[in-house]
């Protein structure tokens, strides 16, 4: 019998998808491993597997499958496996794969040169690159097109159905509401840390980061956790799934909120059902829902009460400096609210106020009003207005992320939505399954994490963001969870 239009597509989505998955793999390798002679060649390498992918994907017979397939499709996979093929079919088509593929060198040899504008402080080294990612990607977004602003064609690949402007009134929403809990909560932190000048060997910060990522349901048969700059997590497959993290011997929370922000995408890409890799569905929906996991292990468990009434003993048996150390100390140091200089390590309080500068320096640039030598200038100047702070190196100032130098403008304003989201479902897991909250006292994550893969993992992208939201909650997110939950743990404690 010969093939459907629909197996067809399934058979190229499959082998497309087995290319990603090794180009996901070097740039992991990248990140972690890559010695710096081999920087310009791995460069040629993701453009010649990104100009592959691109080729067999935008071929005629693919259009023709996709149309023959959208006029018979049925039910609910095939309906979504075709609405994203359609979507990145129309998309693709759009761009020459010389783009496409000088688009995937220039962001490995980004990345070299902001890993080293970084460790100078030195904008000057990273300016001509960021400068050639920047025209690459309005050139991408005039070739797709868009309604409004140019901005939004770079915000759709990240998060489907949401816009500059929808953003905008949702982060100035979330800003109104969280100025008088950060300066309440600022006002009431600030005491040292009980373990002020000891040392936490990176090693024992290694094994107890482990432990912890077991705890959660993070499979280590199916992944691993290594050291890089800035903390990452790349999913290859469900079956291969990478975390990064950094150490400071000073302070174990560094790493150890690393991992646990890395573990909860860890988790979603583990949880993605296998039988659907290679197909759309297969994947995550959108970075605002792949944040909410991320934050929702972070925070709304890692930050709790109950999580270190179970792990400080244990953390104790790691670090002996911590005992001694009450779990109304740890609580409160883990929990501190402060205006602070690196987005990673910012509290929940203050953490969205880092998203919003970036959204609105990445605005200013792709609408126009901000040209690349003078960021570092607009950047201090927002953040003198938001915190206070006047920022003394670009190190801790434009240069902290590697986002842009991997060209993923648009990709900043999806935390804030993961936050959101995050605490959205994080509300409906505890009303529709009331004993997970007396399990996770106890050190059983097995509950939450059960509902999460049921209502989010599996699901993959069959539904879209807000669709996906609405049928595991029942009701659209919005910020009245996040806000309630930063008041509970912030100002009523």
């Amino acid at each position: 019998m010969a093939e459907t239009a629909y197996e067809k597509l399934s058979a190229k989505s499959r082998e497309v998808q087995l290319v990603g998955d090794a180009q996901a793999l070097l740039g992991w390798d990248q990140e972690v491993l890559l010695p710096k002679k081999a920087i310009a060649y791995r460069g040629e390498q993701m453009a010649w597997f990104s100009g592959w992918a691109h080729e067999q994907f935008v071929a005629p017979e693919v259009g023709d499958w996709i149309a023959e397939a959208e006029s018979s499709c049925e039910g609910e996979q095939e309906t979504a496996n075709l609405r994203e093929w359609r979507h990145s079919f129309d998309r693709a088509t759009c761009l020459p794969k010389a783009l496409v593929e000088e688009f995937a060198q220039a962001k490995v040899m980004a990345q070299a040169s902001w890993a080293e504008a970084r460790e100078k402080s030195e904008f000057e080294i990273f300016a001509p690159s960021l400068t050639r990612l920047i025209h690459l990607c309005r050139e991408q977004a005039e070739l797709w097109g868009y309604d409004d602003v140019l901005y939004d064609a770079l915000i759709d690949r990240f998060e489907r159905g949401t816009s500059s402007r929808q953003l905008s009134e949702t982060l100035g929403d979330l800003r109104d509401k969280l100025v008088p809990i950060v300066e309440v909560a600022t006002a009431k932190s600030g005491q040292a840390l009980p373990w002020e000048g000891r040392d936490f060997p990176v090693e024992q910060q290694k094994a107890f980061n482990e432990e912890v990522a077991r705890s959660i349901g993070f499979d280590f048969d199916a992944g691993r956790i290594d050291t890089a700059v800035h903390p990452f997590c790349s999913g290859m497959a469900p079956f291969d799934t990478r975390l990064t993290t950094r150490y400071d011997e000073t302070d174990f929370r560094s790493s150890l909120f690393g991992v646990l922000h890395e573990a909860g995408h860890g988790l979603y890409e583990q949880g993605l059902n296998p039988e659907h890799w290679g197909q759309p569905i297969g994947n995550a929906v959108s970075l605002g829902i792949h944040e909410s996991q991320s934050r929702l292990w972070e925070n709304h468990v890692g930050r709790s009460r109950g999580f270190w009434e179970k792990w400080l003993p244990v953390a104790a048996q790691y670090f002996p400096t911590l005992t001694g150390v009450s779990v109304d100390e740890m609580y409160a140091a883990v929990n501190q609210a402060a205006l602070s200089y690196i987005r990673v390590e910012a509290d929940e309080v203050t953490y969205d106020l880092h998203i919003l500068l970036r959204f609105e320096i990445e605005k200013a640039i792709f609408a126009d009003e901000l040209a690349v030598e003078d960021i570092p200038a607009a950047w201090n100047e927002r953040f003198k207005q938001y915190f206070g702070l006047s920022v003394d190196d670009n190190s801790s100032g434009c240069l902290q992320d590697i986002h842009w130098s991997m060209g993923i403008f648009g990709y900043f304003p999806t935390y804030s939505l993961g936050n959101i989201n995050a605490a959205h479902l994080a509300q409906a897991a505890l009303d529709q399954n009331p004993e997970i909250a007396g399990q996770m006292d106890n050190g059983d994550y097995s509950g939450l994490l059960e509902w999460m893969r049921k209502k989010v993992h599996a699901r993959g992208s069959i539904l879209l963001p807000d669709y996906l939201i609405v049928e595991a909650t029942g009701s659209p997110a919005s910020s009245e969870a996040l806000v309630n939950h930063l008041k509970s743990r912030y100002i009523r404690n």
